[in-house]
């Protein structure tokens, strides 16, 4: 017998049709059945999988074909796949929305085909009935060679509604795999960094599962029917244990979990500690992990906890290896402003920082100025930006230089000996070899 990973991608027309709330309660439904439910968030997105993780009750992981490369995507996946009886991926955006509106590159079409993935179209049928029919079918024929296994119908407004979608579906030849009706209380916020995330969104397990109940379980579990994927080799003996302390609670938590495991593999102990809450760093660490966040939104107890920021400068100053990424590096500078005020922060870096209005947002194909942790001068790295916040002047030891679109040279980020703090996120399970640089300055930074 061929074995097989199941797996389905959700997918459609725009952002904002409920794919992360329709993949919410479809990895809830299954999970119910008594089945191990591996979702997986495309796209480098933080706090979508947040809401996956919770439904599942299996860790949500990250898949982004242009951050990880497409080889290490498909290995990746395939091991979490292998765990689990039936993997849930959310698309990005609309169905064959990526880098450049001429190719899908880097689209959620493109990644269903990397992966020989059927894709079920999640329509917001509010409002339309046959409509969702000719949208539905237009987004099968665009691209052929995409397995397209039929629809779900998202907030439809009675069984009624869902029957007219259903009839006009059947004419083109598109099997209804469910429906989701209209309910509010389904709704996720959003906040200014997208939506938020989980731990701060009431979740009505028994509600959720009556919305789920549309869902044709059997129907789809059929059409998720696909090949397994070969398994990537077992990695290599890790090296020398060394502990990183990584920050973790409500202002810090945008971590890759691949990229968490990449560094265990390699022989990281990770110990979480909270800047909010504890007063110093755990004992014995010998590098720390600054990810990023919501800084801003809990800047005045941030600032309060000077205990822990002496700590961390005397770290810093003594070897101690520093990872920081965007909440990472408003934190590490010498102040935040917020709303006009100021408010002090660590003082580790020479840099201070204010919120705006205007969202960076992009991937970026970056060059290290300089040496740092994470890469020698003059290599090359992907990244992404997404934050509302800038440095308050131009960076005095910028890490990383890009060239925009209309040519423009961007400098940004400070790298100094064993510091290293940018806007830029970065991907350590994407390529071992940037993990593997940061542990080699743990465990030749002072302790």
């Amino acid at each position: 017998m061929t074995p097989v990973h199941p797996r389905v991608v959700l997918a459609a027309p725009s952002s904002g049709s409920g794919k992360t709330t329709v993949a919410s309660l479809l990895c809830l439904a299954l999970r119910a059945r008594g089945l191990r439910v591996q979702p997986f968030k495309l796209g480098p997105d933080y706090l979508d999988p947040t809401h996956l993780t919770r439904a599942a009750g299996r860790e949500a992981r990250n898949l982004d074909s242009f951050l990880m490369g497409r080889d290490r995507l498909r290995q990746l996946f395939a091991r979490a796949a292998a765990q689990a009886d039936v993997s849930v991926l959310e698309g990005v955006m609309g169905l064959f929305d990526g880098r450049d509106p001429t190719t899908d590159e880097h689209s959620t079409a493109d990644l269903a085909a990397l992966l020989g993935a059927p894709v079920v179209l999640v329509i917001d049928a509010g409002g339309m009935a046959r409509t969702a029919a000719a949208v539905a079918a237009g987004l099968r024929d665009f691209r052929p060679d995409l397995h397209v296994a039929g629809v779900i119908l998202n907030r439809v407004g009675s069984g009624r509604h869902a029957a007219l979608c259903e009839a006009a579906l059947d004419q083109v030849g598109l099997p209804t795999l469910g429906f989701v009706p209209r309910d509010e209380a389904l709704h996720l916020p959003a906040r200014h960094l997208g939506l938020v995330s989980a731990e701060q969104v009431h979740w009505d397990e028994s509600r959720a599962l009556h919305a789920a109940a549309g869902l044709r379980l059997d129907a789809l579990l059929a059409a998720a029917q696909a090949p397994a994927l070969p398994l990537p080799p077992a990695p290599g003996g890790p090296g020398a244990r060394v502990r990183v302390a990584v920050a973790h609670d409500e202002a810090f938590h945008f971590s890759y979990p691949d990229a968490l495991d990449e560094l265990r593999a390699q022989g990281a102990e990770l110990t979480p500690f909270s800047p909010l809450r504890d007063a110093g760093l755990p004992p014995d660490v010998r590098g720390v992990l600054l990810p990023g966040g919501y800084p801003e939104m809990h800047a005045q107890a941030l600032s309060a906890n000077r205990s822990l920021h002496t700590q961390l400068r005397a770290f810093a100053a003594g070897g101690g290896a520093v990872l920081a990424e965007c909440g990472g590096l408003m934190y590490l500078g010498e102040a935040l402003d917020v709303d006009g005020t100021s408010v002090e922060m660590c003082g580790v870096i020479p840099y201070r920082t204010r919120m705006g209005a205007r969202l960076t947002l992009g991937y970026r194909e970056a060059t290290a100025v300089r040496n740092s942790l994470l890469a020698p001068a003059g290599a090359a790295v992907r990244g992404h930006e997404f934050h509302h916040s800038v440095l308050t002047h131009a960076p005095t030891r910028p890490a990383w230089r890009w060239t925009a679109h209309d040519g423009s040279v961007t400098e940004e980020g400070y790298a100094s000996g064993n510091v290293l703090a940018s806007y830029l996120h970065l991907h350590l399970g994407a390529d071992p070899a940037l993990a593997a640089r940061f542990l080699r300055a743990c465990r030749g930074g002072a302790a």
